[in-house]
């Protein structure tokens, strides 16, 4: 496994782990569909969450929030109405979509939750 795909891998179980924390259930980890993936899908009282997570380690490359593009929100909202058009339990559901940034350092991993990131 290279190194990107452990730090996604890291970075996913910490973002698991925080959302958990919040009181968020976990759905569903790494959903695939012929467009791409969903890293993360929730549940937060009625609503459920679609997230993306972005794990960087120090900033050399920017923060990790930064690199979702236009492109890639776009991509996320696809995916989202996807998930819900082979998801008949939750057509009906209210949904969005967060982002949960990692950055990984020295000491504890710092945890940028941002809620709606992505407007649809």
């Amino acid at each position: 496994m290279d190194q990107r795909k452990k730090t996604g891998n890291q970075g996913e179980s910490i973002a698991v782990e925080y959302l958990i924390q919040q009181g968020f259930s976990i759905i569903e980890r790494n959903w695939r569909c012929a467009i791409g993936e969903v890293d993360i899908v929730a549940q937060q009282a009625e609503v459920l969450v679609f997230v993306e997570v972005r794990t960087r380690h120090g900033q050399k490359y920017g923060r990790a929030t930064e690199s979702i593009t236009p492109t890639k929100q776009q991509r996320l909202i696809a995916l989202a109405e996807t998930y819900l058009q082979q998801h008949e339990d939750y057509a009906d559901s209210a949904w969005r979509i967060d982002v949960v940034a990692i950055q990984l350092g020295r000491h504890a991993p710092q945890i940028e939750h941002v809620e709606n990131a992505v407007g649809w």
